[in-house]
């Protein structure tokens, strides 16, 4: 068992109070409302893992595979338990003692191994089509057929014909008076591609030269959220070395994925608990690691230069990502930006988590995911706004996906693909 303070199961249950706080605002718990199934009822359970007192079967193993790490809990909880990362503790001892469904060994090896990965995208754009019926106005696809990770009732992210890494030079001069990196993360590699095109274009407006970083992998979050801690020491020492060999030539590394710097500016330290010297050069990277709208709002002057282009007739509503607004306190930026040009129309509960949580929630516990997309997508509807933006790809997928199934009439954006085209007007 994990012996720091941290991790230590027994010490954050002893913490509880039992206050019941975090039970109104827990995603599963609201889905699924079962005692067990909450942040008090998971953290007993652990408690009682290290005490030997509960063995990992099949029951336990269920129960601690349907928490969405949503972090809503620990962003109430009065002594601010980490509830979240015990749970991605145990799910590493339960990897351990059941191993990895099939198809996720195969998606976490696609992650570590990019031109396989490439490969693959290229072949299922060609193909996609005969197994699937495209939504390009959505950007997504809908299945004629079922699999774990494939669902019949559900849509799915489109395909590109070239990745975004692989349609650019790696180093973009746009003055030479400034540069930063640009990590792009998996679903704006391969699926959300404009994302990266609105990006290098607001990059081009502020005459920021761009260096694309074409041999970063996966940041790793879902292994790490999966339990599959081998895939994210593999992924995580790369990326850590593979930026150590340019960070000094850099402003920053900006990414337009919540998820995706959550975890290498949160996560990769706290992956890190018991090796120290990755703990360290993790914690001196995760200095120059900025999601996109946190950084272009405050250290460039793209408020103003947006707050000269004319106001676009469309109404916008904001979500905030779990991994932005409750880990990296990210909410306020993106809508300073957003608010230049066009009008915010908020959501009765912007905060409220989409209900994506991972590749067990969005594969074996689909049924789960649905029913948390529910009141995210009532939220939507109920705002009147035609676009829902939120500065992550994996929301991306679950709201479109919430929206098709309640028959919301709204597309999504990234705000870095709003920001691009107010100045482009």
């Amino acid at each position: 068992m994990q012996t720091n303070d941290i991790f230590d199961f027994k010490a954050t249950s002893d913490q509880c109070i039992k206050c019941g706080k975090c039970i109104p605002v827990c995603t599963i718990h609201n889905v699924n409302p079962d005692e067990v199934t909450s942040p008090r009822g998971f953290i007993d359970l652990l408690g009682a893992y290290q005490d030997g007192n509960l063995d990992l079967d099949k029951n336990a193993k269920n129960i601690f595979e349907s928490c969405f790490l949503c972090t809503n809990c620990t962003d109430v909880c009065p002594k601010s338990l980490p509830t979240d990362m015990v749970i991605e503790q145990v799910r590493n001892d339960i990897r351990k003692k059941y191993g990895l469904a099939w198809f996720k060994k195969a998606f976490f090896y696609l992650l570590r191994h990019r031109f396989t990965m490439d490969l693959l995208f290229k072949l299922g754009y060609v193909f996609q089509t005969c197994g699937f019926k495209i939504k390009k106005e959505i950007e997504s696809m809908e299945p004629r057929f079922s699999l774990p990770i494939i669902k019949k009732d559900r849509l799915l992210p489109s395909m590109g014909k070239t990745s975004f890494l692989n349609a650019h030079p790696e180093n973009i001069s746009n003055g030479g008076k400034r540069k930063v990196a640009i990590f792009i993360g998996c679903l704006g590699n391969y699926n959300y591609r404009q994302v990266g095109e609105s990006l290098l274009s607001i990059l081009k407006h502020l005459e920021i030269d761009a260096f694309l970083a074409k041999a970063q992998k996966c940041c790793s979050a879902p292994a790490y959220f999966t339990g599959d801690f081998d895939t994210v020491d593999y992924l995580a020492k790369y990326n850590i070395e593979y930026f150590e060999k340019f960070i000094d030539d850099v402003e920053a590394i900006i990414i337009p994925e919540a998820t995706c710097s959550a975890m290498m500016k949160i996560d990769y330290e706290h992956y890190f608990h018991d090796q120290p010297e990755w703990g360290e050069r993790a914690k001196k990277v995760a200095k120059k690691i900025f999601m996109a709208t946190e950084w272009l709002d405050t250290h460039t002057h793209l408020r103003t230069l947006l707050a000269s282009k004319g106001r676009q007739d469309v109404d916008v509503t904001y979500h905030d990502p779990c991994h932005a607004r409750k880990m990296q306190g990210i909410y306020q930026e993106p809508r300073k930006l957003i608010s230049q040009n066009y009008t915010i129309k908020e959501m009765s509960d912007p905060n409220a988590c989409c209900g994506f949580g991972g590749v067990t929630m969005q594969t074996e516990k689909y049924h789960f995911a649905k029913a948390a997309g529910v009141p995210k997508a009532a939220m939507i509807k109920q705002s009147g706004a035609k676009i829902v933006s939120a500065e992550c790809s994996a929301c991306r997928m679950q709201i479109n996906d919430s929206m098709h199934h309640a028959e919301v009439d709204a597309v999504f954006k990234n705000p870095i693909e709003l920001i691009a085209e107010a100045l482009e007007k």
